[in-house]
Parts: structure tokens; sequence; C-alpha cells
């Protein structure tokens, strides 16, 4: 993965952002359209993350990445929506969900994502969001060898529906009784470490990175599952837990390292994760990328102000290490681009002072205008 790869992702990311953030500013429903604008402001870096997997392929693919950004975006705003209060929130995040299978899958009838939802009206962002996904998929040369596993991790990614079921006890219930029905068995993973992995869609950003290339086979994409899930998505959520826990523990989220009998057990198997992780993308055919872009999850984490403050600098330290050279060199990098993304978010602030108004539509012709 070369500067110049990097250099033609970033801007693609930021265009296809703004393209969606001007859709969600036009979403009627004022709730919905805060979730949705929020979800692209607080969640920009997952975006960066998902466009990343555009390197992967030895061409450039700007449907790949369309792709990517879009399936990314429509996971983050589904996440977002689902934690406002809904008659029954179980139903009410599985219904949303709905909608990851169905942007996967072409040939399927969409489903009525909002009818246990407070609020209807987005103003189509979802079912765009969706299209697009369908659209970028039928384009990538060998989709259909990866759909099949692909589709599997889109089911499997519903169970963040479950996170925010405001009863704790209730939530480790079901997700502990999801993890033993829907999970295969995998050694010395507990319950929580599975559905961690399966609320990841590193999975099925690798998947479908791989169907742009003409020569993928089912081998090598039954291989890039193996080595994503469970273990690098693992280690991406365990990360996400890490940096967010003062945030969820003064909101009473669900964070996945409070099933750990103590802190110390909760660093230790990270650390294990995040080592097993890049042994597992080296594997892999094309393995130095893959290698790379796991370290950049790790150093993306890592680079996070929640993972610098004093109380955890130690701890910060010894998952820095367990992510090897590449992390350590990525980290400082990372700790940059972050300083600059906030002042870039302070403009777009400044400039959001004035009223949105919706720029072309993600899957109109003049978003096929990729400059």
């Amino acid at each position: 993965m070369c500067t110049r790869e990097l250099a033609w992702i970033h801007p693609s990311v930021g265009r296809e952002v703004e393209r969606w953030r001007g859709l969600a500013a036009s979403i009627p429903d004022p709730g919905i359209r805060t979730d949705a604008l929020t979800a692209l402001h607080d969640k920009r870096l997952n975006a960066e993350g998902a466009g990343l997997f555009a390197a992967l392929p030895k061409r450039r693919d700007r449907h790949l990445l369309r792709l990517l950004v879009a399936f990314q975006i429509l996971l983050d705003h589904l996440d977002t929506v689902s934690e406002r209060p809904a008659p029954d929130p179980l139903a009410n995040g599985r219904q949303l969900h709905l909608a990851l299978r169905d942007a996967l899958d072409p040939y399927r009838q969409t489903s009525d994502y909002y009818c246990h939802h407070p609020g209807r009206t987005d103003g189509g962002y979802v079912r765009a969001l969706v299209q697009t996904c369908r659209d970028a998929c039928r384009s990538l040369p060998a989709y259909e060898t990866v759909r099949p596993l692909a589709l599997q991790a889109a089911v499997s990614c519903s169970v963040q529906g479950l996170n925010h079921d405001p009863d704790p006890l209730r939530r480790d219930s079901r997700l502990e009784h999801w993890a033993r029905r829907s999970c295969a068995a995998s050694a010395g993973m507990s319950w929580w470490e599975l559905t961690a992995a399966a609320s990841s869609t590193l999975a099925i950003h690798a998947l479908l990175a791989l169907a742009a290339d003409p020569s993928c086979a089912r081998g090598d994409a039954e291989d890039v599952r193996g080595a994503y899930m469970p273990w690098i998505c693992a280690a991406s959520t365990m990360l996400d837990s890490y940096v967010d826990e003062a945030e969820d523990a003064a909101n009473a989220g669900h964070n996945y390292l409070a099933h750990y009998p103590s802190a110390l057990t909760a660093e230790r198997r990270t650390r294990e994760l995040v080592r097993r992780s890049l042994a597992e993308a080296r594997r892999l055919r094309n393995g130095s990328r893959h290698a790379l872009i796991a370290a950049g999850m790790v150093a993306m984490y890592l680079s996070a102000d929640g993972a610098r403050v004093s109380g955890k600098r130690r701890t910060t330290r010894a998952l820095v290490r367990a992510g090897g050279l590449l992390t350590m060199l990525l980290l400082p990098v990372l700790r940059i681009w972050r300083r600059g993304e906030r002042s870039r978010a302070l403009v777009r602030t400044e400039h959001s002072e004035q009223p949105f108004s919706a720029g072309p539509h993600p899957t109109s012709s003049a978003s096929r205008d990729d400059g």
C-alpha cells in the first residue's frame, strides 16, 4: 500500500461523506436528521477506515470505494438511530439492521426499516444507502463468490441491535444466547468476544475488497473470513470499547471490556487479540496489505483521546507494543491526522450554522463524477 493510493483514498472518502451529509441534512424528521448528521460527524473515522480497504485490490475501483463508505455510513447510522427510545427496542433494532443484509443482497426485496421506530420519515436516506451498496455490489467482478460469506457477516452484524437494550441483565442474556446459537465455536473465545467480533464490519469490508479481484476463489474468501472473524474483528471492537470506557460509564452504555473479571484480564486479553490479528492478517494472500490495515486499525483507536488519559497510558503503550512495529510507526501519523481532522471539523461546524442544503443525491448521475 503506497502513499499514492492513500492520497487517492482520503479525498475520495471525503467526497462520499459530504454527499451523504447533504442528503442527511434534508431528512424531514428532526430526530432522525440529527442522528444521521451526528453519526457522520462523530464516526467520520469509521468511514476513513472502511475506505482503506479500497487499497487491497491491485487496481483502483471507485465503485468499491463508494460501496465501502456507504456500507459503513449505513451501519453507523443504524447504530445511532437504534439508541432512540422505542416501544419495543429489540424489534426496532432488529428491523433497522435488516438494511445491512438488504444492502449486500441485490436480489432481495427491501424491508420497512422504520416500522418499529417512533420516527418514520427519513426522506429515503437508508434506502439510498442500501441502493448505493446494491448497485456497487453488482459491479464487482467476483461478488457472487463472496456474497454468501458477506451476507452471513451482515446478518451477524445485526447483533448490534441487542447492544442498546436499556436493561443490562436482559441485554447480556440475549447476547450470550445469540452467541451460543449463532456463532461457530472458537477455541478460547468467550461469548462476549464472539458477539464483539460479530458486531464489526471489518470482515465485510475485506470480503468486498476481495470481490473486486476477478481471480478471487472461494478458498480466498474463506481464508479472509477466517482471519477477520473472529480475530481482527474482535480486536477492533475491544479497542473501540477501550477508548470509549469513560463515555460508556457516564452514559450507562454497553462496554465489552466490562465483561472481563478484572481490568488486568481485559488488558491481557486485548493484547492477545491484537497480536493474533496481525499474525492472521500476514498469513493471507496479499498479507502485507492486510497487515497494514490491521495495524492501522490498532493505531487509529490508540491515537484517540480516550486512549491517552493519564490512567490509561501504561496500558496504551502495552497495546501499541502488541501491535508491533507497523502500529508504532503509524501511531504518531494518526495523532497528527486526528488534530487536523478536529480543525477541519470546527470549520465544518462553523459552516453548518448556516441552513443545510442537500447536495447531489448519492445515487444520482452527479455522484458518479468522482473528480
